[in-house]
Parts: structure tokens; C-alpha cells; sequence
């Protein structure tokens, strides 16, 4: 009960702040909007070739786009928690009887709010646009882009606990989110790969994730796919919450 108490006050402060002040959340949204009015037009004439999934090119371009939303929001909110630590606030957050499990789903849940907010909206503009997906398949969905929010958030905060640098985290979060966007099918399906990439892509998570969203949106929901992504994803979602909360321990002793 204290655990979930704590977890709420810290929501609810670090969500009324979020709100106070709403503009990066839209401008997270420039980027796949971008990419949905401007280059998924560009699939319609390949979408017929040996390889490419079924569903059409906007049904099967604008899961990919909701993975790319939740990779670049999420893995890049480490900034913020490095400016708090500069500020002094997690300093302060450290002498009050907060739970350092609160402590961290606190700012997760905040993330997973704002990711759901943003992805509802973005299938909200795809829908007249053509883009088809049932209730089933949405709920699922959904809940597939909270488990990749709090798995990269918690990296990402991890990361900027340990660096407390904007430097050093940009850094490292630009060298690692290009190859693992590239590798992850999100503006072409894999199936049009060399085998090569193919192969590759097998050792990126979100390839995986991409898959999956996918498949819920095609109406697949039993698939193998989906199945994968959702076992992967929320293995990878609990480990990184576990590094979090004890980076957050170390942080603050």
C-alpha cells in the first residue's frame, strides 16, 4: 500500500508538470506524423511486391511508426532526470521516506502516459487515412508500447543516473538508437531484406516488437509473433526496472 501511495504522489507531481508545460510531448509527435503523411505514401507502389506483408502499405507502415515514437521518446528521457539531478531535486527526493521502487515507476509511469496518449492520437489521424485495426487489436497493442516505454525509459535513466552527463548520454543513446531504428523493419518490412540483415535483425528486440504490432493490427492476435514480442518485451521491460530501481538506490544512499 505505502509502495503504491508513494508511486502516485511522485506520478502525480511529475504529470502535473508535464502538463503545465504540454509542447515536447506534441513535438514528439512532428517526427511520426512526418513520417506517416510524407514517406509512407512513398510504400503504395511497392506494397504489392513478392515479400511485403499483407494489409496494405499504411496498415502495415504505422505499427512501425508507434515503435520509432516509443523508441525515440522513451530512450531519450534520461535528459530530463539529468537536469533534475543537476537541479538538486532527486537530491531532495532522497532525504523524504519515498521508496526507491516508487521512486522509478514514478517517472515510468508518467512516460507509459504520455507514449499512450501520443499513440492514440497518432491512430486517431491514421485511421481516415486508411489505416484498419479492431478494438482487440488496438488494447494489445497498446499495451505492447507501454512494456517497450518502461523498458526504455528505465535504460534510459539508468544510464543518465550512472553518466550525469547530457554529453556522454547523448552519446551513447544516438550510437545505439540508429542501428537498433535500422534493424527493426520500421520503414520496411524485413521480409524485404538480404538474409544478411535478416540475421541481424534476429539480435535487436524491437524487430521483434515490430513484428508484433504488426500482427495486432492485421487481426492476428495469437500469432508467434505477437506472442514473441509480448514474452521478449516484458522480459527485457522487468530486468531494465530492476536496474533502474537499483541504480536509483546507488544514486541516493
Amino acid at each position: 500500500m505505502k509502495l503504491l501511495r508513494d508511486t502516485w504522489l511522485l506520478f502525480s507531481w511529475i504529470m502535473g508538470q508535464t502538463l503545465r508545460n504540454p509542447v515536447w510531448p506534441l513535438i514528439g509527435l512532428f517526427q511520426p506524423l512526418c513520417y506517416l503523411f510524407l514517406f509512407a505514401p512513398l510504400l503504395q507502389s511497392v506494397s504489392g511486391v513478392p515479400g511485403f506483408p499483407a494489409g496494405g502499405a499504411l496498415t502495415v507502415f504505422t505499427p512501425g511508426v508507434l515503435v520509432m515514437m516509443a523508441l525515440f521518446g522513451s530512450a531519450f528521457t534520461g535528459f530530463g532526470l539529468v537536469a533534475e539531478l543537476r537541479s538538486g531535486f532527486i537530491e531532495r527526493l532522497r532525504v523524504t521516506p519515498l521508496s526507491r521502487l516508487a521512486l522509478s515507476l514514478g517517472y515510468l509511469l508518467r512516460d507509459c502516459v504520455v507514449l499512450l496518449l501520443q499513440s492514440i492520437l497518432l491512430i486517431a489521424i491514421a485511421l481516415p487515412l486508411g489505416v484498419h485495426i479492431n478494438l482487440a487489436g488496438l488494447v494489445l497493442t497498446l499495451g505492447l508500447l507501454i512494456l517497450l516505454a518502461l523498458c526504455l525509459s528505465s535504460c534510459s535513466y539508468a544510464l543518465a543516473l550512472l553518466l550525469k552527463d547530457e554529453n556522454a548520454l547523448s552519446s551513447i543513446l544516438n550510437t545505439l538508437s540508429l542501428p537498433i531504428f535500422l534493424l527493426s523493419g520500421i520503414t520496411l518490412p524485413l521480409t524485404l531484406a538480404p538474409p544478411i540483415l535478416r540475421l541481424l535483425a534476429r539480435f535487436n528486440p524491437f524487430a521483434y516488437a515490430v513484428n508484433a504490432a504488426r500482427a495486432l493490427f492485421t487481426g492476428n492476435l495469437a500469432s508467434g509473433d505477437v506472442i514473441q514480442g509480448y514474452l521478449l518485451i516484458g522480459l527485457l521491460a522487468l530486468v531494465a526496472i530492476f536496474w533502474v530501481t537499483r541504480t536509483f538506490q546507488r544514486a541516493t544512499v
